[in-house]
């Protein structure tokens, strides 16, 4: 399996065949595959050596395969820290493949001049399509439907059979106002859902121009019947909804998260569904992830989970890689990426 065999060569060329090192292109460690049309672009420019396992790369594989490389793919699967730094000692360029790059230490990284890259803004109509996909589907209860339809259970059309919830004219209560809240509070205006917002920066300009109001959280939490999060995970956004913050919620309300897994507390999320606290929640994103198969929110009824695709279109996952590999090519160039987190690295 390529980048699990030891001492294994770097790939150069369009068709990506077994090669010596190439004293010139700089090197370059993918920790998982991505689509072809980016890799044969990397291919062009650099040598690079690749893990192809479905999973993601061991620990002990990244830590030998950074060896001597100059820059690195990486994804939020990968935990890039200080330890990675310290195998690597060219490292020049850490390219994650993911809006989000809490998995990249950047404070040790640019203390040691590694330029962090990230991928924004690509992914945001993509996303923002799959919360309000899983918002329906928690609200119809689809994927109930679906699963009683295998099990043999359809025997009639019932006036009181899988009812749920009408979206037209609720409350949509948006968790941070960014690029994919945005886009998610358009979406809820297309349903004439009435749509109010939460963020830690008050946005005036952008509020009135999608026409939401600002709730404190607190306040929006008890008028929401759907919220839905678009915040990033920092650690104040930790546990951001707990068990006090489920009691202020509406016992109809439907909680969508498309974000990251621990700004929900799973255990209160758990209680809060079980004891119908809240009436349905639809996640993309949990804590652990992957979801362990014993977890007890997999024994509930009224929850949909889904394997953190929110952003897995072909054209977004395509835009994403071919991104990742531009930020990381002008890193090694000497140039400016285009998506760069920490900038002042190029000052120094």
């Amino acid at each position: 399996m390529s980048g699990g065999k030891p001492g294994q060569n770097f790939r150069s060329g369009r068709k990506r065949q077994e090669a010596g090192f190439h004293k010139t292109k700089p090197k370059v460690y993918v920790t998982r595959l991505i689509p072809e049309e980016a890799l044969n672009k990397l291919a062009e420019n650099a040598q690079y050596r690749i893990w192809e396992g479905e999973l993601p790369v061991p620990r002990e594989v990244l830590l030998r395969e950074v060896s001597g490389v100059d820059g690195v793919l990486s994804l939020l699967t990968d935990k890039i820290d200080a330890a990675v730094m310290d195998a690597a000692p060219k490292l020049r360029v850490i390219s994650n493949m993911a809006v989000g790059f809490d998995n990249v230490d950047v404070r040790v990284a640019t203390t040691r001049k590694i330029m962090v890259c990230n991928t924004p803004e690509v992914l945001t109509d993509t996303t923002a399509d799959f919360a309000f996909a899983l918002l329906l589907a928690a609200a119809r209860r689809v994927v109930e439907g679906e699963r009683s339809v295998r099990a043999g259970k359809w025997k009639t059309w019932g006036p009181m059979i899988l009812l749920g919830r009408d979206v037209h004219h609720a409350t949509l209560g948006i968790i941070g106002l960014g690029r994919i809240g945005a886009e998610v509070a358009k979406r809820g205006k297309g349903f004439d859902m009435n749509v109010i917002c939460y963020d830690t920066v008050r946005r005036p300009g952008l509020e009135k121009k999608l026409g939401v109001e600002f709730r404190d959280l607190k306040t929006l939490l008890a008028e929401s019947d759907f919220v839905t999060i678009h915040c990033p995970l920092l650690p104040e956004t930790h546990h951001l909804i707990g068990e006090e913050q489920f009691k202020l919620m509406k016992k109809t309300a439907i909680l969508v998260n498309s974000a990251r897994g621990p700004i929900v507390d799973p255990k209160a999320l758990y209680n809060a569904l079980r004891s119908r606290q809240i009436a349905y929640a639809a996640l993309d994103v949990t804590e652990p992830e992957p979801i362990p198969p014993d977890d007890p929110l997999l024994t509930l009824d009224n929850i949909v989970i889904v394997p953190h695709i929110a952003s897995a279109s072909v054209a977004t996952r395509t835009k994403m890689a071919i991104m990742a590999v531009d930020n990381l090519l002008a890193g090694l160039k000497g140039e400016k990426p285009p998506h760069i987190v920490n900038p002042e690295v190029l000052a120094k």
